[in-house]
C-alpha cells in the first residue's frame, strides 16, 4: 500500500490554511507531521480521513481495497476521545467495533492491551483523561486497519502508557501498516519520515527521512 499526496491546499472559511503539500507513505512507514499550532497538522490528517474536503491537490492510494475510500481504511484518533460517558468502557469499544462492521470482535485483549482489562464494566465518565486515551487507543487494536491518523496521540498519556502507544505503532508498521502522526515531540518512531508545515499558513511542504527530534 502506498499513501500519496501532492500539492494538497485546505481552505478553512476564508482563511487558506496550507498549500503544496505534498508526501507519500507506504506499507511499514511512518510520517509525522510537525509545525506550531494552528499550521494545519490537526486540518492535514482530517484531510486523509475524509472529514476536511480538500481545497487543491491530489490524494490518491494505491494497493489498497478498491471499493473502500482511503477514511474507510484507516482509523482516526483526533483530540477529543470519542466516548460515550454513559456506556461502560467495554460498551464503547463494542460500539466502535460495530461501527466499524468488525462483527463479533474479541474486546478483552485489546482492553487488556492497554491496560483497562479490569475496568470493562466502569462507566467511562468515571474514567481519568488518561485511561480515555487509552480506551480510544484500544479502537485501533480491536479492529484492524492499514492506516493509522494519530493526532497528538500521546497526549493524557503518562510515560508507561506512551511507551506501550510507541510499541502498538511500531507492530502495526511490522505488520504492513502506514502511520501518519502529528506531533510537537518524540513518538519513538526512529527513523520516521518528517513533514513540516510551516507557520505562514501558505506553501508547506518539506517531507524527508529523519527521526523524531
Amino acid at each position: 500500500m502506498r499513501l500519496a499526496a501532492v500539492d494538497l491546499a485546505c481552505r478553512r472559511g476564508a482563511r487558506d490554511v496550507f498549500a503544496g503539500v505534498s508526501f507519500a507513505v507506504a506499507s511499514g512507514e511512518a510520517l509525522t507531521i510537525r509545525g506550531r499550532n494552528g499550521a494545519g497538522k490537526s486540518s492535514l490528517l482530517r484531510q486523509v480521513a475524509g472529514l476536511v474536503r480538500i481545497a487543491g491537490g491530489q490524494l490518491t492510494i494505491e494497493g489498497g481495497d478498491p471499493e473502500l475510500t482511503i477514511g474507510e481504511q484507516a482509523h482516526y484518533l483526533g483530540h477529543q476521545d470519542a466516548l460515550k460517558s454513559s456506556l461502560s468502557v467495554a460498551e464503547n469499544l463494542r460500539f466502535w467495533a460495530g461501527f466499524f462492521d468488525a462483527g463479533s470482535t474479541d474486546l478483552e485483549k485489546p482492553l487488556t492491551a492497554v491496560g483497562l482489562g479490569g475496568l470493562a464494566d466502569l462507566p467511562a465518565a468515571y474514567l481519568s483523561a488518561g485511561q480515555r486515551r487509552r480506551l480510544s487507543i484500544a479502537r485501533l487494536l480491536a479492529v484492524k486497519r492499514p492506516i493509522w491518523l494519530l493526532d497528538e496521540p500521546t497526549s493524557t498519556l503518562d510515560q508507561p502508557a506512551q511507551e506501550r502507544l510507541a510499541e502498538f505503532m511500531r507492530s502495526h508498521l511490522t505488520g504492513g501498516g502506514l502511520i501518519l502522526v502529528a506531533t510537537h515531540g518524540d513518538v519513538g518512531l526512529d527513523g520516521a519520515q518528517e513533514l513540516r508545515l510551516d507557520s505562514s499558513f501558505s506553501r508547506s511542504s518539506e517531507c524527508g527521512h529523519g527521526g523524531d527530534g
